[in-house]
């Protein structure tokens, strides 16, 4: 049965603070928000707000106006915004990038999306576009430098002290320029889960971050594939007991590296809900809800929700110069 999927574009310029207030007056308090607020009980606010003090006082100072904006104390934000040693469910990503694209499918349920595609712009930090996830996470995203990241989750049962994928990309956004800038912050992070990041970026650097909670290690190729499974001797004993759809996907991406497809073909290889990259079993939390290309020599974007969606392109730089608004929303249909 099909069931419309609605996609707030929103849009976030000024200080890091305000912006966060915002945000926090746009917070639904719903059964989400008091689910979310019980498992992040456990999360130490102190530890993780003198990380981020080092790391990235403008998120912090982000989440501080979320909590003014929500008007709930900051600890209590801390926990449930921070991506601070949060449980997380399973999901599944598929990315791909030729020449100068980045394509990717996100696979989730639509009953915990966001739904939400967010340009921002603070104070402290670079500019960027993407997906969201609870509020000020990212999902995948590119920044006003042509970097382009998105998170693979690999294994959500190994777990440490760390950070959930979410949160870091959102910090390689605001702070990298470039992969090998990325690389060195994913590296210097804490890790709360394994996942692969794949990252992009404007000079044509393409790398695959495999991380656990106890190491990270890189590789890179002309050709960027990336699934949810780690490919690397050392961390493959972390991946989950079964990976065959994930090994599916990469194969099926290998076909596709001998060309560089036109983006309207492409995103059809990505979109078409007969494609082996498309899937539809959203009540397992894998279901595909929305397929992006990133372009980083024109900063555009183009973007379907759903499948056999029409794609709309946005422009981060039309943007960012103030041409072009960007609010409103994208609609689009999925098999639930």
């Amino acid at each position: 049965m099909k069931r419309e999927l609605q996609v707030d574009v929103e849009e976030f310029i000024g200080s890091n603070y305000q912006i966060g207030v915002e945000q926090g007056d746009q917070i639904a308090i719903n059964d989400h928000f008091y689910l979310l607020k019980a498992i992040s009980k456990n999360t130490n606010s102190k530890e993780v707000k003198v990380i981020l003090q080092d790391i990235s006082p403008g998120f912090l100072d982000e989440l501080r106006g979320i909590a003014d904006g929500l008007k709930i104390d900051f600890d209590t934000v801390l926990r449930m915004y921070s991506g601070y040693n949060l449980p997380v469910p399973p999901m599944g990503c598929t990315s791909f990038s030729h020449d100068n694209y980045y394509i990717r499918n996100y696979d989730f349920t639509p009953e915990i999306y966001d739904a939400r595609f967010v340009f921002h712009k603070p104070e402290e930090g670079y500019a960027s576009v993407g997906f969201s996830d609870q509020i000020v996470g990212r999902l995948d995203g590119m920044n006003e430098h042509g970097l382009m990241v998105g998170l693979h989750l690999v294994n959500e049962h190994y777990t440490g002290t760390g950070f959930i994928a979410t949160t870091i990309v959102r910090l390689v956004l605001e702070q990298c320029r470039n992969a090998e800038e990325a690389v060195n912050l994913i590296m210097k992070l804490p890790h709360g889960y394994c996942y692969n990041y794949s990252l992009v970026d404007k000079q044509g650097r393409k790398c695959i971050v495999e991380a656990s909670p106890e190491k990270q290690i890189v590789h890179e190729s002309p050709i960027l594939m990336c699934t949810n499974h780690f490919e690397t001797d050392l961390l493959k004993v972390k991946n989950r007991t079964t990976i065959a759809g994930s090994i599916h996907r990469k194969e099926f991406l290998q076909t596709l590296s001998s060309n560089a497809y036109p983006l309207e073909v492409a995103f059809k290889k990505f979109n078409n809900e007969n494609s082996p990259l498309f899937y539809n079993e959203y009540r397992q939390f894998f279901g595909t809800l929305h397929t992006v290309i990133y372009l980083p020599n024109t900063l555009e974007v183009i973007v379907g929700i759903g499948g056999n969606a029409n794609p709309i392109t946005f422009s981060l730089d039309k943007w960012l110069n103030g041409d072009i608004k960007v609010k409103g929303t994208i609609i689009g249909e999925i098999d639930y």
